[in-house]
């Protein structure tokens, strides 16, 4: 056979082999087993719940006011800080004063003319009427004088009257406390120009107190003016007891809840700006019993909740929607979906799948003490007590005796 005969024999096996090679290599790999997951399980049971809300609340003076200069202008000293407790009168912050005062030297020099316009008509009166008496002059001529008089006295009048307006003017670029308080709020600083009116500082006048807080539109109806409630602070503490003193009539524009201002008392009140909880009495319910899963076993499917249950018979878990009525603490309160006695999947929800294979969770603690016990119950089956195997041996002696006889 020549080479080039082997050579066209070689290639055509080449090509039958190829389409066999492409297949193998195409093939699809085999799928890998899912792994059996160890699962933390909660066993469904009821439980009691007292559904009396506790509300998020702050400690705030009674009355609170925000405090501002009465004329325009440029501040130019801030005595007031944050935090600081103020007297009645005592100087908070002043403008720059300089503009108002020449307009009150103004209103002095003012003041001034009219009253030497007013000297030089009663002096022109009191000689006509002298005249008058004499029948020099007509009483025509006495009644203008008369008239120019009390035109002079008139703006004589509201000469002294613009000079006491202006001198008050002068006095409002001084910012003092009217009443005792804590300042609350710094609002305008140093070198700002403010308006008439303009905040400067917030302060928290002395005397009683509320807590206030604020709930939803649905429950608003539910709490009356004078309805106790039960406030207690965020770090603990002995329990203080308020009455309603108001409610808002309106929602709030933002949050679309309502204020409801508590009245306590101030002598055991806690600080001021003090985050507390509050415990309306209108709004708690007697104890029942429901049931409670943890907020790690819930997950969402489509637009509601549902939770993974466990079927001890196939060892698989499956989906089961549920109802989630109101949260307790770190729990949720299911309303329907599951029934006392099931297992329910308490963490790691999001990396199961329907008819998933899993196995129940256990410590390293408790994996061991259980293997140690299995060990234990087997080592006890396998022995024989040593008097029956003994017993055993003498039986099988003679018989072994006589077979060799």
């Amino acid at each position: 056979m020549t080479a080039s005969a082997v050579f066209s024999r070689a290639r055509s096996a080449a090509w039958l082999l190829l389409p066999a090679i492409v297949l193998a290599g195409c093939s699809p790999k085999p799928v890998a087993e899912e792994p059996v997951r160890a699962v933390k399980f909660v066993t469904v049971g009821t439980s009691d719940f007292d559904a009396q809300p506790e509300f998020s609340a702050e400690v705030r003076a009674r009355v609170e006011s925000r405090l501002g200069f009465r004329v325009a202008g440029k501040i130019t000293r801030r005595q007031a800080e944050l935090g600081q407790r103020v007297q009645a009168g005592q100087v908070l912050a002043q403008l720059d004063p300089q503009d108002y005062k020449l307009a009150a030297d103004a209103a002095r020099a003012q003041q001034a003319a009219a009253l030497t316009n007013r000297d030089l008509a009663a002096a022109d009166l009191k000689r006509y009427a002298e005249l008058r008496q004499q029948n020099f002059i007509s009483g025509a001529e006495l009644e203008r004088r008369e008239t120019t008089w009390k035109a002079a006295q008139a703006q004589l009048e509201q000469a002294q009257a613009q000079l006491a307006s202006q001198g008050n003017q002068a006095n409002y670029t001084t910012l003092v406390a009217d009443v005792a308080g804590v300042i609350t709020a710094i609002e305008a600083e140093p070198g700002q120009v403010v308006q008439a009116g303009t905040p400067v500082v917030r302060i928290a006048q002395d005397g009683a107190r509320d807590v206030v807080f604020a709930v939803p539109e649905d429950r608003a109806t539910l709490i009356k003016t004078g309805s106790p409630v039960a406030v207690r602070g965020w770090s603990g503490g002995s329990e203080l007891q308020g009455q309603v003193r108001e409610v808002a009539a309106s929602a709030d524009a933002v949050t679309r809840t309502y204020s409801v201002k508590v009245a306590i008392d101030a002598a055991t009140s806690p600080p001021l700006g003090a985050t507390v909880y509050a415990r309306p009495q209108a709004l708690a319910h007697a104890s029942t019993a429901v049931m409670k899963l943890p907020t790690s076993a819930l997950r969402q499917e489509g637009k509601g909740s549902a939770v993974w249950v466990l079927d001890k018979a196939s060892m698989t878990v499956r989906s089961q929607p549920v109802q989630v009525a109101t949260a307790d603490g770190n729990e949720a309160v299911i309303a329907s979906g599951i029934a006392p006695g099931m297992m329910v999947v308490a963490a790691g929800v999001h990396v199961l799948s329907p008819g998933q294979k899993v196995t129940i969770y256990q410590s390293k603690e408790a994996a061991a003490a259980a293997a140690n016990a299995a060990a234990v119950a087997g080592a006890k089956e396998s022995a024989q007590p040593v008097s029956a195997v003994a017993a055993t041996q003498k039986e099988i002696a003679p018989a072994a005796a006589g077979a060799s006889k």
